[in-house]
């Protein structure tokens, strides 16, 4: 970022040898605190945590630690997957909902510095919320309002970016809000609760079952943000597996070239992908399917015969039971206040 050509640094004669040393200090000091200060460049943007070139090729899994404040949260845009980390070892991954292509999610690094059950929703003076009837840009939506989209519970990432709960199960592998992540209640009380014992937050687990059931706000803030790395990376080997994702941006990343390219850097033989192979496996992706195949396959010319077409999100028993649930509760709020959750349905947050 510094140019330091000798007409852009040019230091005067008339200074004295102890005033160009110190100027040396003062700019090699102010070069090292830019450089720690500078955003993701593009390649660390577009790699997931989970690859096997930073992982080595074994992701290390461990159970959880209270009272263990080593923690950081990955997420990667294409594969719907948040993941919590504790001392460099996955602890727990999530499948989640992610900001629609018009309202993507910041790609970059973010931190948590707080957690709020219950919270308030202010509508921002913004397009997608002037152009709906029901709320007004500034006005504070309590959490007991079924207007407000913001659920239970909320972990705010900086400049408006949000996790928060969903609003239906069907959120969770898709596209659904402006510019914000959402996971299903019972997977955000866990990955809020998680935070609170590995950081020892200053907040009892009686009060938290308290807010759980109440729609009173209780703050806890962290002493340190929680680290939250987003990533948007379509192309992955994660334990000697390839994982092709959908480009849900459209930033037009699945191509041949650029699969070749992932491959070869991860340590693959490519020598029996010919274009026609690349482009097929490619085209096989759909919106809500991912193509896996082993890497050794892929050396051993079979990329074709042995990949299989996976669905992105698995669902489980628990995503039905609560999709079922959480349906039962809009319609009682409907019918309780005549008023729908337009905003959570509409994709307002």
């Amino acid at each position: 970022m510094f140019n330091c050509k000798h007409n852009r640094f040019k230091v005067s004669s008339q200074y004295s040898a102890a005033t160009k040393a110190w100027l040396l200090v003062l700019f090699l000091f102010v070069a090292a605190s830019w450089n720690t200060a500078l955003p993701q460049t593009a390649a660390d943007r577009n790699e997931s945590e989970r690859s096997d070139k930073l992982t080595g090729g074994h992701i290390l899994q461990a159970d959880f630690e209270p009272n263990q404040p080593d923690i950081r949260i990955t997420l990667n845009v294409p594969s719907f997957r948040l993941t919590l980390w504790q001392n460099g070892k996955e602890v727990k991954s999530y499948y989640i909902g992610v900001g629609m292509k018009d309202y993507p999610i910041y790609i970059g690094d973010r931190g948590a510095s707080e957690i709020i059950w219950n919270p308030a929703w202010i509508p921002p003076a913004s397009d997608w919320v002037s152009d709906h009837k029901g709320v007004r840009p500034g006005e504070v939506i309590k959490a007991s309002d079924p207007r407000n989209p913001l659920g239970k519970l909320k972990i705010p990432l900086g400049d408006r970016y949000l996790i928060h709960q969903a609003a239906k199960a069907t959120d969770v592998g898709n596209l659904v809000s402006h510019g914000c992540v959402r996971m299903l209640r019972s997977d955000l009380y866990d990955l809020a609760e998680k935070i609170v014992a590995a950081r020892s937050a200053p907040v009892s687990p009686r009060r938290i079952e308290a807010a759980k059931r109440s729609s009173k706000t209780l703050v806890v803030r962290l002493d340190d943000p929680v680290p939250v790395d987003i990533n948007y990376d379509t192309l992955v080997v994660e334990g000697g597996v390839l994982h092709i994702y959908p480009d849900v941006y459209e930033r037009s990343l699945n191509r041949p070239s650029r699969l070749r390219a992932e491959l070869q850097s991860s340590g693959v033989d490519v020598s029996k992908l010919d274009e026609a192979t690349l482009i097929e496996m490619l085209s096989k992706v759909t919106r809500r399917t991912q193509f896996v195949v082993e890497t050794s396959s892929i050396e051993q010319g079979r990329a074709l015969e042995d990949g299989r077409l996976l669905p992105l999100i698995p669902v489980t028993r628990k995503q039905k039971a609560e999709g079922s649930r959480q349906k039962a509760v809009g319609t009682q709020n409907r019918e309780r206040t005549g008023v729908p959750s337009r905003a959570a349905r509409l994709g307002w947050w």
